[in-house]
């Protein structure tokens, strides 16, 4: 049995975090986090998600409730809330881990969660689908043949209209991704203006759109002359992110020290 606490609560992941973590038999929920102006709204999670059984307090104070966990899952809307969460978790002297799956963290903010992970476990992913996770393996596999062999490379991610953040985090991996495996390092977003001798060939574009409730969709395209290879994924509920955050969360607990993602998760490195 894993104890977990969610911070960012509140919020429609946090809410969908803790129904999936609610049915789940191996996972106790202990506590939520939510931001002072909004976390006297309610007094537990049973009283957020219908379960009037369920006594988990919600509280603005991490340090209120940090006896109580074994591992803090964290989607809270600030990138430094978080890393405030994940400074007292790597000075406390009881050993917890911790599961992120906020984004819009910038480099710094990301040399400084891999330094603190030295000391506790710290499974951050853009995004925690089962699904999404394989993509970014299928992706790995597809820019690896495909290296040096004329094809054009673009990413397409759509999300609902309140997403703070653009490219999606998700988007960024992949691009990352290809980086890696194909060398190109040139990455625009979007795409105007004149192009006299056609599409540069050492260049990623990245397509971010935005509009109505779409939970997300990503699509990498591989364009060669004569034929393309797309690679999709299409979220239809946030419950898929939910249950991978909750998976993560059961794997984490009592893992060495260090920075981890889904791929560590799922084993599919």
């Amino acid at each position: 049995m894993v104890k977990v606490a969610i911070s960012g609560v509140l919020g429609r992941m946090g809410r969908a975090i803790s129904r999936i973590a609610y049915e789940d038999k191996d996972v106790e929920l202990v506590a939520g986090i939510e931001s002072p102006d909004c976390a006297h709204s309610h007094d537990t999670i049973g009283e957020v998600i219908n379960k009037p059984d369920l006594k988990a307090p919600i509280t603005p104070d991490l340090a209120k409730v940090i006896d109580q966990f074994d591992v803090l899952i964290d989607f809270a809307n600030s990138t430094e809330a978080v890393l405030s969460h994940l400074r007292l978790l790597a000075s406390d002297k009881n050993k917890k881990a911790m599961v992120i799956g906020t984004t819009g963290f910038s480099e710094e903010e990301l040399k400084e969660i891999k330094e603190l992970s030295k000391d506790l476990p710290v499974v951050l992913a853009p995004n925690m689908s089962i699904g999404v996770n394989l993509l970014f393996k299928l992706v790995q596999e597809a820019a690896r043949a495909l290296k040096d062999k004329g094809y054009d490379i673009e990413v397409v991610e759509m999300h609902h209209r309140f997403k703070k953040d653009a490219p999606s985090g998700t988007a960024v991996k992949i691009v990352d991704i290809l980086k890696e495996e194909t060398g190109i390092n040139k990455v625009v977003y979007g795409r105007s203006g004149d192009y006299p001798e056609g599409r540069p060939s050492d260049e990623i574009a990245v397509f971010a759109l935005r509009g109505g409730d779409v939970v997300g969709e990503h699509t990498v395209i591989f364009a060669g002359l004569g034929e393309r290879i797309e690679l999709t994924h299409k979220a239809g509920s946030r419950d898929i992110f939910a249950k991978g955050a909750v998976e993560a969360a059961k794997w984490v607990k009592d893992k060495p020290n260090g920075l981890y993602d889904m791929m560590d998760v799922l084993n599919l490195k």
